[in-house]
């Protein structure tokens, strides 16, 4: 996975900090964006994040994990 990969969320995955939804439970199953970025390292050092795939789904951006994801 890259950035600047289309992807689709293939789990059920609940958000809190939707825009549209700010506060109530939001399922972000099956909705597509792009990948803006994968996070290996930080200031030179590789890390390993627990959630390291950065989505965009329009404005509204999202850390995924690798295994809830499939690129389209």
């Amino acid at each position: 996975m890259q950035p600047g990969d289309k992807v689709k969320v293939n789990t059920s995955v609940v958000v809190f900090h939707h825009p549209q939804h700010r506060g109530q439970p939001y399922d972000l199953q099956g909705q597509e964006g792009d990948v803006v970025s994968v996070l290996e390292n930080w200031k030179g050092r590789p890390i390993s994040p627990t959630l390291p795939v950065v989505v965009a789904f329009g404005k509204f951006k999202v850390h995924l994990r690798p295994d809830e994801l499939m690129v389209l």
